[in-house]
Parts: C-alpha cells; sequence; structure tokens
C-alpha cells in the first residue's frame, strides 16, 4: 500500500463532507474526500421514502449553492440526493469511493495518518464528517429473541406497505419514530409508540409559519430569553400531552437540545396521537412470542416491532480509545471544532451538532469556521 499525500484529508461524502469541501474549493484550497460507499450522500439515499428535510430550504442549503427555485419549502429525500450530486458537480468534488476509513493517528512528524480498508493516506490536517447517525443504535430487548414477528432496525424501513393491517410497534419516539408511526398510519396499519420518558416537542410550523426562522432570531438572544420563548410558543403550539403519554418536559426544548436532547419536529404524529390512530405504551418491560408487556404491566399483541432507537458517532472505534479520551465528551461527540493542544492540532469536526435552528444550517457556519481557520492558521501556499 503506497501511501497518499493530500494537504487536507476529508473523511465523509455526505451533506457535512461536501459543505467542506465546497467552503475548501470556493478559497482554493487543496483537499481529498473519502467517501465508505460507492455514492454521494449515501446515507440519505436509504433513509424511509417519505423523509422530507425539517427545516425551509432558504436556510437549508449547503455554502454557496441554493436549492433550485422549483424545490418546494421542505425539500424531499430524492430531491436531497439531486442537489448533492449538483453540488459536487459545482464544486468539482470527485470522492474517492470504497474508502472506508479504519483508523485515524498523528504520526510522530506531526502528520495525520489515515487507515483504511484498503490504503493508507498522509495529510497536514484531517476533517471529519462522518456525521452522529453513522453507526444503527440496535439495543436487544429484553425477550425478543422469542418473538416471532418482523424486528427491524429504523435504517431498514423504507415505508408501511408491508405492515398494512398489522399492529406494529415503535420503539423509541425521536424524529424518526414519530415519523415512521405516522407512515404507518398512512399505509394502514396501528402503530404503538414505546416511551420511556418525557418527550419534547415543537412543531413545524407554528400558526402557519415554519418555526426554523424564529428558531434563528432566537437564537441570537441569551439563552434565558429564547428558553422563555420556546417554551411560550410550545405552550400555546403543542400544549400538555402527559394525558396521552408522551409526560411533560422538565425544560424547553431549546435547553434540552443545548443538551444534546434533540426534540420532536411534529409534522402531524401529535394529531394522530390524539385522534386516537397512534397509540402511545411506556417502555418496554419484555418481549413475548406475540405481544409486548410494558412497565405498567399492560400486554399487547404485536406482528412487527420498529427500533427507533437512533445512531451513534462511531468515533472511538476511529480514532482509538486514548486519542477519543481526550477529544470525545460522554455521548461520544466531539467537543469541540478543532483543538489547540498538543498532538490533537490539525484535527477538525465537522456535522456533530443538532440545534434547534437546523443542522445543514449550521453546517454552513461551521464549515465557514473550520475553512477559515485552515486558512489562517495552516495553509501555506506552494
Amino acid at each position: 500500500m503506497q501511501p497518499y499525500n493530500p494537504t487536507t484529508l476529508i473523511i465523509g461524502a455526505g451533506p457535512a463532507g461536501l459543505a467542506m469541501a465546497g467552503q475548501l474549493a470556493q478559497r482554493g484550497l487543496p483537499f481529498t474526500v473519502l467517501e465508505a460507499s460507492e455514492h454521494i450522500g449515501f446515507a440519505w439515499r436509504n433513509h424511509y421514502d417519505r423523509l422530507h428535510l425539517h427545516t425551509v430550504k432558504q436556510h437549508s442549503a449547503l455554502p454557496h449553492l441554493p436549492y433550485p427555485a422549483t424545490y418546494p419549502t421542505y425539500v424531499s429525500r430524492l430531491q436531497m440526493v439531486e442537489y448533492l450530486e449538483r453540488y459536487a458537480e459545482q464544486f468539482d468534488i470527485k470522492p474517492l469511493y470504497g474508502q472506508a476509513v479504519t483508523n485515524i493517528q498523528k504520526q510522530a512528524d506531526g502528520l495525520w495518518r489515515v487507515q483504511t480498508q484498503t490504503d493508507v493516506f498522509v495529510a497536514e490536517r484531517v476533517v471529519v464528517a462522518t456525521g452522529y447517525n453513522r453507526v444503527p443504535n440496535a439495543p436487544e430487548l429484553p425477550g425478543q429473541r422469542a418473538f416471532r414477528g418482523v424486528i427491524w432496525h429504523s435504517r431498514e424501513y423504507r415505508n408501511g406497505a408491508a405492515f398494512r393491517n398489522e399492529d406494529v410497534l415503535v420503539v423509541g419516539m425521536g424524529n424518526t419514530g414519530a415519523e415512521i408511526a405516522l407512515d404507518l398510519v398512512e399505509h394502514d396499519a396501528r402503530p404503538v409508540i414505546s416511551v420511556r420518558g418525557p418527550v419534547n416537542i415543537v412543531r413545524r410550523d407554528v400558526f402557519g409559519r415554519p418555526a426554523q426562522p424564529t428558531a434563528i432570531f432566537l437564537s441570537k438572544f441569551p439563552n434565558w430569553f429564547y428558553d422563555f420563548m420556546a417554551r411560550l410558543s410550545q405552550r400555546f403550539s403543542v400544549g400538555d400531552m402527559s394525558a396521552y403519554g408522551l409526560g411533560k418536559p422538565e425544560h424547553a426544548p431549546s435547553f434540552d437540545t443545548r443538551r444534546g436532547k434533540i426534540p420532536v419536529i411534529d409534522i402531524g404524529t401529535l394529531d394522530q396521537i390524539k385522534a386516537g390512530k397512534i397509540k402511545v405504551a411506556p417502555g418496554i418491560e419484555r418481549v413475548n412470542a406475540r405481544s409486548v408487556t410494558f412497565a405498567d404491566g399492560s400486554e399487547r399483541p404485536f406482528d412487527a416491532i420498529v427500533l427507533a432507537t437512533g445512531y451513534r458517532p462511531g468515533l472511538t472505534a476511529l480514532l482509538g480509545d486514548a486519542l477519543a479520551h481526550r477529544i470525545l465528551n460522554e455521548r461520544g461527540f466531539p467537543k469541540s471544532l478543532w483543538f489547540n493542544e498538543s498532538g490533537l492540532t490539525d484535527l477538525y469536526f465537522l456535522g456533530f451538532t443538532t440545534p434547534l435552528t437546523g443542522v445543514i444550517y449550521n453546517l454552513t457556519i461551521d464549515s465557514e469556521r473550520i475553512a477559515n481557520h485552515i486558512a489562517k492558521n495552516n495553509f501555506i501556499p506552494a
């Protein structure tokens, strides 16, 4: 294996990796993009069918390229894939495909060594843009092996057509679980969502207007004011959902978001819960052959279970324990976009935050900060 020697190595060709490449291309700085799959935007190609952005297109484009005017306010999954491909063409981004990174480490000479399954890359700096949902989190439920129905992780779910007229348990009510439950209703299934604790919910549209621009505006104020207004808006638009089994959150959604707990951006699930078409159950006690027993002692029959239990960034496996201990927080996410400590310089992380203002909106801001840092502090023209 002969080492490649790019100046800046970007790991991942999803929205984060492309945003970073676009920023560097705009500045005329060289880079190489590594992608584990054979496609740009691989995760978006494999999400469930009905997925749309929960943020408006005006605030959700990657740097220096707006969405086409013909796109709707909330961009669909397939439109997003089309846009990502167009973005790569616009900035002449040509990833090296089939390059699944297995290890990242700093060499004695100060350069970064990135090992993939087939090659070795040596670079002055590395931008890790593999995303916060790289590795599926699929915990085994108590008694799960006795279940005679279908058990899928949400990554395997495409639409509810296969579950028509069936009782389906959705485990977890994050954004994916809430939307899958809604999709199941639309395909004439009978979904139940298992929820272990209070769920913080924000309407995607409040009084007919998208919520994201308001979140962006409020983010410019002190946190206490942002939290006060977010709680007030939630009280009027969502109300108290504890009577429906969703509990009453202790904090405002903005408060929880700053601590890494993403609120549910509701696009219709709440109305279906209130109408009784989506049921809510507490945490799972155990899974039986054809039913599930819940923490309150109740038992319900199910034909299938969908684990909407999320993903993990999986960065420890790439960085190794020693490096990960210095860089990652207790949840496995990077503590910062970059680090100035000895042995950590020239290693950047993009796409690991989930603010209420929007993930892609934040990608543009953070990728610009990283690109400016690279241009100012690291890049030396040939």
